[in-house]
């Protein structure tokens, strides 16, 4: 039986889609952490560079000044794994010197020398599709199979992360639910986890609040956790090993249930 890995987000953005601004402050910040490892998270996730549809880009010193006081704090005071969620290899770089577990880049470790700095510190790394850039992608994406081209993309990446020297066992793959996609795109990739599964990498999945729920369920970003509950509990049951979520508590009681419900 798979065992239950969440990956817990924590954003310290102004412009996050659903967090933003929440995390600014440091005792906020390190609360949250702590409520999301009491609920059993694997990983706390942390992104100073918001990557929602037509975010703008911000400076190497501004995120690296977003992330590592918080990286630093919650090492100190916390016994759980953390993800650096960045497309910059110098963030990255900076980030595994302190101690950072896991490199979650929407990029897919593409920028010069990410590659590189992964396999350095031999540390798990997620490499996500996306079609275009966060200013432009959902504009106006299109494919002509979108799961077809998302597996390809996956599987070149995942040889280009074995051939830098990253083990097999530290690759971990994501979709990228939401960035260029349409609704009928993501909801076609969610259907084939069990295909993009065959890969033989461990698939993350994080759909958490994002606007397909707002289209599927026609409401705001801050109700939409029940929409979800239910996708990740379908990803979960066709192959998913990782759900990345902002809403850690309620996501391991699905995955618990589920779970005791297989056993």
């Amino acid at each position: 039986m798979r065992h239950r890995q969440i990956m817990g987000i924590l954003n310290v953005t102004p412009d996050s889609f659903s967090d933003g601004g929440q995390f600014i402050r440091r005792d906020v910040a390190l609360r949250a952490a702590t409520e999301m490892y009491q609920a059993g998270a694997t990983w706390l996730d942390i992104g100073g560079e918001s990557t929602r549809p037509h975010a703008p880009a911000v400076s190497l010193q501004q995120e690296l000044d977003r992330v590592l006081p918080l990286l630093e704090a919650i090492k100190r005071e916390l016994p759980i794994k953390i993800s650096i969620d960045t497309c910059k290899t110098q963030v990255m770089q900076a980030a595994v010197d302190r101690g950072v577990d896991f490199i979650n880049d929407v990029n897919a470790l593409q920028s010069e020398g990410a590659l590189a700095v992964a396999a350095k510190a031999q540390v798990k790394v997620c490499v996500m599709h996306r079609q275009g850039q966060p200013q432009t992608m959902q504009d106006n994406p299109h494919y002509v199979d979108v799961v077809a081209e998302v597996k390809s993309f996956l599987a070149q990446r995942a040889t280009a992360c074995l051939q830098a020297g990253i083990k097999a066992d530290n690759i971990y793959l994501d979709a990228g639910f939401g960035f260029g996609k349409t609704l009928d795109h993501n909801l076609r990739l969610m259907r084939a986890l069990p295909q993009l599964a065959e890969l033989g990498y461990p698939l993350l999945v994080g759909v958490s609040r994002k606007s397909m729920m707002g289209q599927i369920l026609d409401k705001p970003v801050d109700q939409r956790l029940y929409g979800g509950l239910a996708l990740a509990a379908f990803a979960w049951l066709n192959g998913a090993s990782v759900i990345r979520t902002h809403d850690v508590a309620a996501t391991m009681d699905v995955l618990k249930t589920i779970q005791a419900l297989q056993a």
